[in-house]
């Protein structure tokens, strides 16, 4: 079994960028998992296939790999300089800033607290939330999640750092129940080339239909 062909976002001799799915593991973790990482699934058709950086389980959207170990080598050693991740959420509020900044310290491997940074800008604003679109400078753990959460507009249903309330009656008028954060986009200079590259990852049909639904009720009232 391969993977879809419409999940792959970019592809050359050097590097692979493949649309994940919310609920898709990248890597093996140390729990158990019920179905295949992405990472194994892949290596079955590219075998010298290197993890060059993940997204959380819950988190959809762009991920890239390298197809052998040089190009991964110079990703790395560069730190991944010029990379621009640019992702799209839904929190709880209407922002009153149509732009901004989020700064915060926010636990580093083994490193400690690190000050970390997410600019954001609002897409549309509904009744009670605010579709945004964020850049983040750093990349720390659960680190939108954490920065919106910090500012009070938590991701709308979230568990871990959201409102219990709010989203209990956002799951009972709307039907949803996983809160959405999507890797819209990746840039940055390709390793073997220095071209500048930008893949883009399509929303998840969910996440559309969300933002379509919250659009046709505030055209309502």
């Amino acid at each position: 079994m391969t993977i879809s062909p419409d999940r792959i976002l970019y592809e050359d001799e050097h590097l692979l960028a493949v649309n994940k799915l919310s609920g898709e593991l990248v890597v093996k973790g140390k729990g158990k998992v019920g179905k295949l990482p992405l990472f194994d699934f892949l290596k079955r058709d590219y075998p010298g296939l290197h993890v060059v950086h993940r997204l959380d389980f819950e988190t959809s959207g762009v991920v890239l790999f390298a197809k052998h170990k040089e190009a991964e080598a110079k990703i790395l050693i560069n730190k991944f300089d010029q990379w621009e991740k640019k992702y799209v959420t839904l929190v709880m509020g209407r922002l009153q800033r149509r732009r901004g900044a989020i700064r915060t310290k926010l636990p580093a491997r083994s490193r400690g607290m690190i000050e970390a940074e997410t600019l954001y800008t609002v897409l549309d604003l509904f009744g009670n939330s605010s579709y945004v679109e964020c850049t983040i400078t750093t990349g720390r753990h659960h680190q939108i999640r954490r920065h919106f959460a910090s500012i009070h507009h938590p991701l709308v249903l979230d568990k871990e750092y959201g409102h219990a309330k709010f989203n209990q009656l956002f799951r009972q008028e709307l039907g949803f129940s996983k809160f959405f954060l999507h890797a819209a986009s990746l840039t940055f200079p390709h390793p073997m080339t220095g071209k500048i590259i930008k893949i883009e990852a399509p929303l998840p049909k969910p996440f559309a239909a969300c933002i379509k639904t919250l659009k046709s009720l505030q055209s309502t009232r």
